[in-house]
């Protein structure tokens, strides 16, 4: 499936949010993928992402995959709207200990108000791929807002 932004500038528009997003930048995230209508986002594990067993948090499991989604629905959006989540549902499918999360969040159906993304989330180490999460995102436009 082949998807249009609705912005010529999407591209920046998009990295300078990213930038101006202090939780993300508080977790350590990076933006290390950017097209229309996909987003992936990585962490790398600290201690202070962790839970009480050594595993990253759900907590920032779950931002991770919340932010590479909404990122990858702004892509689409027309200029001068911004992107909040409405709702949510994240299954944890493994713990994850590995040296990086990285959150693919991809559009999978793009509307003019709602927007639908899903986000898989991967715990990667030396060569090693585990599947840690997946969630399905409705994403809302919203006329005004700067990004």
């Amino acid at each position: 499936m082949e998807l249009s932004p609705r912005d010529p500038d999407w591209e920046t528009r998009v990295r300078s949010s990213f930038a101006a997003q202090k939780f993300m930048d508080f977790l350590g995230a990076e933006m290390t993928h950017l097209s229309p209508g996909g987003v992936d986002l990585e962490l790398r594990l600290r201690d202070e992402l962790t839970q009480q067993h050594g595993f990253f948090h759900a907590g920032a499991t779950s931002s991770i995959a919340d932010s590479a989604a909404g990122y990858a629905a702004l892509t689409l959006f027309a200029a001068g709207f911004g992107v909040l989540t409405s709702e949510y549902k994240i299954n944890l499918l493994n713990p994850a200990r590995q040296k990086t999360l990285l959150a693919r969040g991809r559009v999978v159906k793009s509307g003019r108000t709602l927007t639908i993304s899903k986000a898989d989330v991967y715990g990667l180490d030396d060569g090693d791929q585990v599947h840690v999460a997946t969630g399905l995102f409705t994403l809302v436009s919203v006329a005004g807002m700067k990004d």
